[in-house]
């Protein structure tokens, strides 16, 4: 892959992934909430479940969404659900204590999972694939380094949202604050899902 495609993907990938979306969102609350070892679970299903999705795309899936607009809708329906339920757990919390497991808990599975009804991860694995793997000569070559450079993205960016989160935790156990941060975080969720409906 010549330099300059590799440095277009590092400037998409920089923008992509450090910009505010469903992961980033997830990965602060959890760790404002549980603090950063629980959020560490969420952190590390992002980069597999969207290394996961890349794959799918570059071997055909991404072709057959495109195909079908049915699916699209499925994967926004989905997504905007899961999105909303999650924003109703979080506007809940008020409290460390109130951040328990059944209120706020979003496991392994869940995270990676949650990369297949995000259309932001949708988009973005649609342009990679289009931009820099389809009709490639060098498929391979280009899968090898693109895949890897793309998940340590996914990694940092949701590890660093979740230090801001686990950063804030004591300053947010103080009063009220934790549920007005919960719900600016739900809101955050809300605006996403709407987002999501109209791309």
């Amino acid at each position: 892959m010549p330099w300059t495609e590799f440095t277009a993907l590092l400037i998409l990938g920089t923008a992509m992934s450090f910009s505010p979306g469903p992961n980033t969102t997830l990965s602060t609350a959890l760790a404002a909430n549980h603090g950063l070892p629980r959020a560490m679970r969420f952190v590390c299903a992002v980069p597999i479940g969207w290394g996961v999705l890349v794959l799918l795309c570059a071997f055909g899936l991404g072709a057959l969404l495109v195909a079908a607009p049915v699916l699209v809708w499925v994967v926004k329906a989905v997504g905007v659900a899961y999105l909303l339920w999650l924003a109703y757990k979080l506007s809940g919390s008020g409290s460390l204590a109130q951040a328990d497991e059944a209120r706020l808990n979003v496991t392994f599975w869940q995270g990676a999972a949650l990369q297949f009804v995000n259309i932001k991860a949708w988009m973005f694995a649609l342009s990679v694939v289009a931009g820099w793997l389809a009709g490639k000569a060098d498929f391979w070559p280009r899968l090898m380094v693109l895949l890897p450079t793309l998940m340590a993205f996914a990694f940092f960016s949701n590890l660093a949202y979740a230090l801001m989160g686990a950063a804030l935790r004591g300053w947010l156990a103080i009063g009220a604050r934790l549920l007005w941060f919960n719900r600016m975080m739900a809101l955050v969720l809300v605006i996403t899902a709407a987002w999501m409906i109209t791309v």
